[in-house]
């Protein structure tokens, strides 16, 4: 997935919930620790720039791994794109922010949540 300083914050969530349809991605103002979820308060808007976001932000490529633990892919999109993301899970009609399960893998999160509208 490429990051570029064009892209909205919605060009990034809609390919994350493309390979991921059971998950979504939200995007905040301030870093989070593992296993600790982030105030709606800092979330930044969907139709924002990435380079208002970030405006040092360096073009890139993501690759999205499917093994790779939630906090393990947080931690990344900080490093990598200065991007503070918190990945959330579906659970029947609700988004859930997966902080307490930050240890699962994208895959098993996305499975949960598949499972979770299927119901």
């Amino acid at each position: 997935m490429k990051i570029t300083k064009d892209l909205m914050i919605k060009d990034i969530q809609k390919k994350f919930h493309q390979t991921y349809n059971g998950l979504k991605l939200e995007f905040y103002k301030k870093s989070h620790e593992a296993h600790t979820a982030s105030p709606k308060e800092s979330q930044w808007p969907e139709n924002t720039l990435l380079s208002v976001v970030n405006p040092d932000l360096i073009d890139g490529t993501l690759k999205l791994n499917s093994d790779l633990t939630v906090s393990d892919f947080e931690q990344m999109m900080e490093k990598d794109f200065g991007l503070h993301v918190q990945v959330f899970r579906r659970s029947n009609q609700l988004w859930l922010q997966t902080s307490a399960t930050d240890d699962w893998t994208l895959e098993v999160q996305n499975t949960k949540g598949l499972h979770s509208i299927q119901k």
